[in-house]
């Protein structure tokens, strides 16, 4: 039994038997909504609601199986579902909203336009009271809406929350992500009376990812997050100096990786080989897992292969981060960064003398527990090192690849619904990496190359619906954009092969989709910027000893691709060299990468033994932010760039005195 049906069967157990409470309910949807299965999620909702019709909150949960029955086009029983949700509880409000687009969709719009009336009339009375529960109902409503790639219904419940009460920072995180999955350009529209400032300042540090190229914003972004994010530890770890003190010796370095990704997952299909290839001679290998899919394949391969397996899900902050000391690790990696189901709170606890950021996010933490960030030559420079508050080290290449990865059966262009013949240019990025530039350089690519589709991985139905008719407004055909399903890993790298070429996004490029398209053959065409996020495709590329398909603009990546397009001589020639190289070039030397690991830590312990570690200068980066959140552009040439921080940083120094740092005001006199 799979953790996603363990996790059904435990939950249609509680509901039979009357324990399983609302945000529980919400949290089981949410886990089974991530796989697909809408029609899972319709049923838990409804068991639940036949088993509870009396409950206060049956009025939330009759909105959720609305929202799962209009996914699954059952257009009676949602508007059923919407009805019984709005009279549990009149003044709850997105039922109407849903309720209307159904009718407007059956063809009823009067109903439809009373429907919206009805909740026009029913904001009047909202009362104070009331506004705590409906922000905590709209919050979570929204979040499963969002697993289940209801894309618009969530906009719109996190949209009404915010017109409610505009200062919820997670909510704004919420709203921008879905607007970026959306491909809704501009993406910082502010709802109802907000300024773009105002949710600039609480964006999350993925989402300023793909949002802008601006690498000092990130790093000024990403440390209020930490700030925002991090709770104060409660007391401190006992003796922790003399715990430090044993940590090494003459004995193996204890190295722990930290993540809540270790399973099914990029961060787990990524690292799944090199915990076994670690030299116990010179590491003794601990996993501390912080996420809930411990038991599908990835995860249980990781558990085989490493020395120690914590499971610390269900410790606190406090409780497990003792348990890391109490291990006496040396370094600790930090797996997850500014993702989801990150634990900075706990690593405030400072659990391990060293502690480092690699892999899971890409970019800089920001932040005062990090010593180092683990990348390579070409993601980070030396002249961009002042971008990052932890001390660079560098990898031959960043990435670490699975080369005992499953690979599906072979497949055939129509299988996956693709044109027999023509070209098929492809992107298996997330929706949400598809900026208003890179949408343009495809568009031109497909004007350029009329026999060619563009393959894409977007889940949900209404955002493939808008994507066809901004292709449609730009007079080229709709039916040219082919929408890939979401499948296992084995079976989505079975279909690489179909593809011709492969577009990167910018500014935040492909990761491990990069990786799998090269594992497979196929060339993937890229342009970094300045930000860490930019640059990984490039390095990959470089690393799999392609370099010529790195990009310096747009001009460039669309020429490539058309030329490549229309040049099967040179695609033939590409994947013939990623076939040969496959087992010697740099990208693909997982052991290389792990024994440049291990130097890496041993130069880290020799740092912490001579009294050097390095500590993270976070000097003058609220002003840093100040300028990035209201800047409206950022210049392709460095100096600019770094003119319109100092010139900030300068209008700042008129009014108050400010303190020197090791970025751009290295002397403040």
């Amino acid at each position: 039994m799979s953790g996603l049906e363990a996790t059904a069967v435990e939950a249609f157990r509680q509901i039979e038997a009357g324990t399983l409470d609302v945000p529980a309910l919400l949290g089981a949807a949410g886990q089974i909504g991530q796989s697909g299965d809408v029609a899972a999620v319709a049923a838990l909702y409804q068991a639940w609601v036949d088993r509870n019709p009396g409950h206060p909150l049956l009025y939330a949960v009759l909105y959720n199986l609305g929202s799962a029955r209009t996914a699954l086009a059952q257009r009676e029983p949602a508007i059923a579902a919407l009805e019984a949700a709005i009279q549990a509880n009149p003044d709850f409000l997105p039922p109407y909203i849903n309720l209307g687009l159904l009718l407007e969709q059956g063809g009823n719009a009067q109903a439809a336009v009373g429907a919206w009336q009805s909740a026009a009339d029913r904001m009047a009375v909202v009362t104070a009271e009331a506004i705590e529960g409906k922000l905590f109902a709209l919050k979570h409503l929204g979040r499963v809406l969002a697993d289940a790639n209801l894309d618009e219904e969530a906009e719109e419940t996190f949209r009404l929350s915010l017109t409610l009460d505009s200062h919820q920072r997670d909510v704004i995180q919420h709203w921008i992500n879905i607007r970026q999955r959306q491909c809704r350009w501009p993406v910082i529209r502010p709802p109802g009376a907000m300024g773009a400032s105002a949710l600039l300042h609480d964006i999350s540090p993925l989402s300023l990812a793909a949002h802008r190229d601006d690498p000092l914003w990130q790093l000024a972004n990403a440390a209020h997050s930490t700030e925002a994010e991090t709770r104060k530890p409660q007391g401190g770890l006992p003796d922790r100096d003399s715990v430090w003190q044993k940590a090494a010796g003459s004995r193996p370095l204890r190295i722990g990786y930290l993540s809540s990704d270790l399973c099914n997952h990029a961060v787990g299909f990524l690292t799944a080989e090199i915990y076994a290839l670690h030299d116990r001679a010179n590491v003794e290998v601990f996993a501390y897992s912080t996420g809930g899919r411990q038991s599908d394949r990835i995860g249980l391969r990781i558990q085989e292969t490493v020395d120690h397996w914590r499971d610390l899900q269900t410790l606190s902050d406090s409780e497990a981060a003792q348990r890391i000391h109490d291990d006496e690790i040396a370094i600790l990696i930090d797996l997850n960064g500014h993702t989801k189901g990150s634990r900075a709170s706990l690593l405030a606890y400072r659990p391990a003398p060293i502690i480092v950021n690699w892999l899971g996010y890409p970019g800089t933490m920001g932040s005062p527990l990090h010593n180092y960030i683990i990348a390579d030559d070409f993601i980070i420079p030396e002249e961009d090192e002042l971008y990052y508050s932890e001390r660079v080290v560098r990898l031959p290449c960043y990435q670490p690849t699975d080369r005992q990865r499953l690979v599906g059966r072979p497949l055939d262009r129509a299988a996956v619904g693709l044109p027999e013949g023509g070209l098929v240019y492809c992107s298996f990025n997330e929706a949400r990496k598809i900026s208003e530039e890179s949408w343009k350089c495809w568009v031109e690519i497909l004007r350029q190359t009329p026999d060619s589709v563009l393959w894409l991985l977007v889940p949900a139905e209404s955002t493939q619906r808008h994507l066809r008719n901004l292709l449609s407004a730009e007079g080229l055909d709709p039916a040219r954009l082919i929408f890939a399903e979401q499948w296992l890993n084995p079976e989505h790298l079975a279909r690489y092969p179909l593809v011709d070429v492969v577009l990167d996004t910018f500014p935040y490029g492909a990761h491990t989709t990069a990786s799998d398209a090269l594992w497979m053959g196929v060339p993937v065409i890229t342009r970094p910027g300045r930000s860490f996020a930019s640059r990984v495709c490039g390095s990959l590329l470089r690393a799999a000893g392609l370099p010529e398909l790195i990009c310096r603009n747009d001009a460039e990546l669309i020429a490539l691709a058309v030329d490549l397009g229309t040049s099967p001589e040179k695609r033939l020639r590409l994947r013939e060299r990623l076939r040969l190289n496959r087992d010697s070039c740099i990208l693909f030397d997982t052991p290389g990468l792990v024994a440049a690991l291990e130097r890496l830590y041993a130069g880290m312990w020799a740092d912490y033994e001579a009294g050097n570690l390095p500590r993270p200068d976070l000097s003058n980066l609220p002003l840093y932010e100040e300028i990035g959140v209201e800047l409206s552009h950022v210049p392709a040439e460095r100096e600019d760039y770094h003119r319109l921080y100092r010139d900030g940083l300068k209008a700042f120094g008129r009014y108050r005195f400010l303190s020197s740092d090791q970025r751009l005001l290295k002397n403040a006199d």
